[in-house]
């Protein structure tokens, strides 16, 4: 049937897709709002705000939020991410009815109690700790602070002790009152569901929420690089090297896409075979890609013992340098059936789909068919992809290193092994 899409008087976009063969529905609301949309002084507010939805509202208790939707056997939850916050549930498609009217009550009518949000300040800051602790997740966040420094999508969505200690309820009513706006705002249900039906519960529930909000643009992205160095008392060290990647709408997205699985998408790939099993330099390495609105970033992270880092590194280099020479036919189609695997598993996921749909219409104001996404992803030549190499490893690297990481070598020593992002840099100092 496909996806089909309703907007609301108020501009809230409203979209369903019916999935033969379940009986559930996956629901929820996203926002166009994330942590790169705080405030220097909000910076945390985001995920704060996530936290304290289902902390009670004018209609409801925190435990009848809870006890509500798991007296039906339901599911319910939230998220935030740097660019949207989502509040979703998945339930038997006779209880989607509650599911809306609770993550409506949510959205409209939370209270933000003092005592709730000191609570919930306390539990924030033990997962600021615990993070803290964890050098796989500490080596990510200096990374996109180092990729992207002093601007709020480099920040952690986390947030400070400091800042997360300071913020009130009347803070997170200001926050929420600038930053969701109807027509900045998606409803989307994946299952079992009928589109004018959900429809009418939504627009029931949610037609008269504001339509505008505020503050809608935030801080545009500036890709800067550089190197963060953390030496600690582990047994192995946390890398992560790092290039100037695509944003979701321009042409070399999925093209950047495909390289990050060519060089390190799985067993199979260029940096796991060469690095671990040839070599075996590391326990763990693969690579990524992360599209936002308007930037976005290309990386590899390596897990490996203090004694081989000096090694690793040069021939993860190599590799790189590789792929802008030549990548064989055989490893495009190999990236193109892991890729179009991956959307059609998702697609029989009520939640994936879901989402999907959500990310699509808040990105690009429609939903994008499978079909044209094959379509892209066919459209893709080995020469285009050793194109995209060579421009995207010019770019400044950015470099980050927790654990035992004195024998990585020096900043200026790897970028000197890079010649085009040696000018690059050259280019940023003038």
């Amino acid at each position: 049937m496909g996806v089909e899409v309703s907007r609301l008087s108020n501009g809230l976009t409203v979209a369903t897709e019916t999935l033969p063969s379940v009986e559930t529905v996956a629901l929820g609301t996203w926002v166009k709002s994330g942590a790169r949309n705080e405030r220097d002084d909000e910076h945390g507010m985001a995920h704060l705000l996530e936290h304290m939805a289902f902390k009670g509202t004018k209609n409801r208790t925190a435990f009848q939020i809870a006890s509500q939707i798991e007296n039906v056997g339901g599911e319910i939850n939230a998220a935030t991410s740097v660019e949207t916050t989502s509040f979703y549930a998945r339930v038997l498609s006779d209880d989607v009815p509650l599911a809306v009217d609770i993550l409506s009550d949510i959205l409209q009518d939370s209270e933000f109690d003092p005592d709730e949000l000191e609570r919930e300040q306390h539990v924030i800051l033990q997962e600021i700790g615990a993070a803290h602790d964890t050098p796989d997740d500490i080596v990510f966040d200096r990374f996109t602070e180092t990729a992207f420094r002093h601007q709020t999508i480099g920040r952690s969505i986390l947030g400070t002790p400091e800042t997360v200690k300071s913020f009130t309820s009347a803070n997170l009513h200001d926050f929420m009152t600038r930053q969701y706006g109807a027509e900045r705002m998606v409803v989307v249900a994946a299952g079992d569901v009928k589109h004018d039906e959900f429809v009418r519960h939504v627009e029931k529930r949610l037609g008269n929420f504001r339509s505008k909000a505020e503050s809608a643009i935030p801080q545009y992205a500036q890709y800067v690089g550089g190197d963060f160095r953390e030496d600690r008392d582990l047994m192995d060290a946390q890398i992560v090297l790092g290039f100037e990647g695509r944003a979701y709408h321009v042409r070399d997205f999925y093209a950047s896409q495909v390289l990050s699985m060519i060089l390190g998408g799985g067993m199979s790939s260029r940096l796991f075979q060469e690095v671990r099993e040839k070599r075996g330099l590391c326990y763990s390495v693969y690579a990524f890609h992360w599209g936002f609105s308007d930037t976005g970033i290309f990386g590899i992270h390596a897990a490996t013992g203090q004694s081989d880092i000096a090694e690793l590194i040069p021939v993860i280099i190599n590799e790189l340098q590789r792929t802008g020479e030549n990548i064989l036919l055989e490893e495009l189609d190999r990236a193109r059936a892991q890729y179009r695997a991956g959307l059609i598993m998702s697609a029989e996921s009520c939640s994936s789909r879901a989402s999907q749909i959500a990310r699509q219409l808040l990105l690009f104001g429609r939903p994008i068919a499978k079909e044209e996404l094959m379509e892209r992803l066919g459209a893709l030549t080995v020469d285009r992809l050793t194109d995209l190499s060579s421009r995207l490893f010019s770019t400044r690297p950015t470099i980050t290193a927790v654990g035992p990481v004195g024998t990585l070598a020096p900043y200026e020593s790897i970028l000197d092994s890079l010649p085009g992002a040696q000018a690059t840099a050259r280019k940023l100092a003038v």
